[in-house]
């Protein structure tokens, strides 16, 4: 499973999973080091704070995603809600200043980290997408790993698509639709299942 885990991927809350935290949650991984842990920004989040708000500088390639209300601020995960971090898809060739692709992502690709402290007018032009999260998730060494073999997490592939959803409260059943056979299943599963 450790293969599995690396950025780009997507870590999918199962049903089992009931922490607040991350119940119904879609993690995309930004770090993965054996050493380290990992580090993922939770996508499917939306908060009612504007960018423009916390983030003035960069409220207009927030507004440039073409959704209405999705300029929005991300909670990322639960650590660090005081920080932020910022995704944005870069088409076509090269790296502009103030931008690093994850590596290793052939599925989503031309995702990458953006450095908030540079000046937006270096992504304005060439970003296609933009999101910010406050806050991230963050597993200690071998952390995940065990709550992968709980059954807490799936480990899948991502799309660009999922990174900048239009749809962020349908992310967590369309990205298990997708994986197809018993993942699809899941999907199904009710929000209590105790009502059922």
């Amino acid at each position: 499973m450790e293969d599995d885990i690396r950025p780009g991927r997507l870590l999918v809350a199962t049903p089992m999973l009931e922490d607040p935290n991350f119940r119904r949650s879609v993690v995309l991984v930004v770090d993965h080091g054996p050493e380290e842990g990992t580090v993922g920004v939770v996508l499917n989040r939306p908060t009612e704070v504007a960018v423009s708000r916390i983030l003035p500088p960069w409220a207009r390639l927030a507004e440039g995603n073409g959704v209405a209300g999705l300029d929005v601020v991300f909670q990322g995960g639960p650590v660090a809600l005081d920080s932020a971090l910022a995704l944005a898809h870069v088409p076509g060739t090269g790296e502009p200043l103030g931008w690093r692709p994850l590596e290793g992502i052939p599925a989503v690709a031309r995702v990458g980290l953006v450095d908030l402290d540079s000046p937006p007018a270096l992504l304005a032009d060439c970003a296609a997408e933009f999101r910010v999260f406050a806050g991230y998730a963050g597993w200690a060494r071998d952390q995940l790993r065990a709550e992968i073999e709980e059954d807490a997490w799936l480990v899948v592939s991502g799309q660009t698509a999922d990174v900048f959803s239009t749809e962020p409260k349908e992310l967590w059943r369309s990205v298990l639709r997708r994986q197809g056979g018993e993942l699809a299943f899941l999907a199904t599963f009710p929000d209590d299942p105790a009502l059922n």
